[in-house]
């Protein structure tokens, strides 16, 4: 018996969940995700998020509360979404080469109330070589990526350092997570 509709169709916020013990039932509706003009980071994520949990609640009238999530890597303000292609994975890794970028993630819980909070994380990338580049590249990793890495995979090699939640690069910070969840009365660890 689920306990809450998943909004999302990612493998990790399944996997995370499944990790604390959460039973979920996934549903997922489409939205938009073009930035606003000007639209900040931290703006950008929650809004997604929200949307994400409402178009799901008017498409499939759930009786379970609904969680959402958005997750975005941002290097000096600019947001680096999913890679178009091979050019636009080896420029974004070339950006973060070298470089401390942050990993916002929003989470939106509907229930009997509206609950969200945001999780910001900065991630220090070692410096990158061309070989090491296009070698991930190949690999098919950053292929669906937001920033073109997976931090849970062969990306992690890159990474020197994380200041914040590794779930929440992920994309599903636990402990936020599990905050929201008990303010609608699902309790973790009973």
């Amino acid at each position: 018996m689920p306990q809450i509709i998943l909004a999302s169709a990612s493998s990790r916020r399944r996997e995370l969940l499944e990790q604390i013990k959460v039973r979920y039932k996934v549903q997922i509706a489409e939205i938009d995700e073009t930035p606003l003009k000007n639209e900040l980071p931290a703006a950008y994520v929650q809004r997604l998020a929200a949307e994400k949990s409402a178009a799901c609640a008017a498409q499939f009238n759930p009786k379970l509360p609904i969680l959402a999530a958005d997750t975005s890597v941002v290097l000096n303000d600019q947001i680096m979404g999913k890679p178009k292609d091979e050019n636009d994975a080896i420029t974004m890794l070339r950006q973060l080469s070298g470089k401390t970028h942050q990993v916002f993630t929003a989470i939106h819980l509907s229930g009997r109330n509206q609950h969200c909070a945001l999780n910001i994380t900065d991630v220090t990338f070692k410096t990158l070589s061309d070989a090491d580049i296009y070698a991930y590249w190949r690999s098919g990793e950053p292929f669906d990526k937001a920033g073109s890495y997976a931090i849970q995979g062969q990306g992690s090699l890159f990474i020197e350092r994380i200041n914040g939640s590794f779930s929440g690069v992920m994309g599903l910070p636990l402990f936020e997570t599990a905050q929201l969840l008990a303010r609608e009365g699902i309790e973790l660890l009973t």
